[in-house]
């Protein structure tokens, strides 16, 4: 009990380095959604859209890498922007733009497969009709993402949701850097192991209030859809 109530002071308070780790999560979470989503949503309404030879094996190497554990993703960016690494001149690792660039690799075949699956639902006459009136490759796209933005807002919202709970692409790319690449998950990883419970809980309550967030606008979402 005194651990919650030390948690609700810390988040009424506005303990500074608390909120700076919650604006540092969202904010590394946000970037890695949008650079995750400008390839992801296309990539999810071309397979949708395309009629090639290899399709399914295109859909289940999606969904597989979408499988992959995170300290997996973690070590394949790893060895990308390390200083021995193709990458490692621009200085990304243990800094926000490694945190933000492991994020979107890891959101990346989610916001893909989740965009696939749920265009999919859409009612299959749309696309026929679209080559009917001789639309381009493009402009089928487009008029696909417009016609499935309820399902494409699903899969951003889980994309955010994935990303802002994880903890191994943050440990190991950020390095869990007090005031640079601290995130909520890996500083609930840090103050428990050291006993801290006040600040884990603080911001695991955060976290939870997140993906109630989520759920709800999902749900929105959803419903709208119908």
């Amino acid at each position: 009990m005194d651990s919650f109530l030390g948690a609700f002071a810390l988040l009424a308070g506005g303990e500074r380095e608390t909120w700076a780790t919650i604006a540092a999560s969202l904010r590394f979470s946000l970037w890695s959604t949008v650079l995750a989503v400008i390839p992801g949503v296309p990539l999810g309404a071309a397979l949708f859209l395309g009629r090639f030879k290899g399709k399914r094996a295109a859909v289940a190497l999606v969904n597989a890498i979408m499988a992959v554990p995170t300290v997996v993703v973690g070590l394949f960016v790893y060895s990308f922007i390390s200083r021995s690494g193709p990458l490692g001149s621009l200085n990304l690792l243990y800094a926000p733009g490694g945190v933000i660039l492991g994020q979107s690799v890891l959101a990346f075949p989610l916001v893909a497969a989740m965009s696939y699956t749920g265009l999919q639902k859409l009612d299959p006459r749309f696309n026929e009709t679209l080559l009917t009136l001789g639309a381009g490759p493009w402009r089928r796209m487009s008029a696909i993402v417009r016609e499935g933005r309820y399902v494409i807002l699903q899969s951003i919202l889980a994309a955010f949701g994935r990303v802002t709970g994880e903890v191994g692409v943050s440990m190991m790319l950020g390095g869990n850097i007090r005031w640079y690449t601290r995130t909520m998950t890996t500083t609930i990883a840090l103050d428990a192991g050291k006993g801290e419970f006040e600040r884990a809980l603080s911001l695991g309550l955060v976290l939870l209030l997140v993906a109630i967030a989520i759920n709800f606008l999902t749900h929105l979402a959803v419903r709208d859809g119908a």
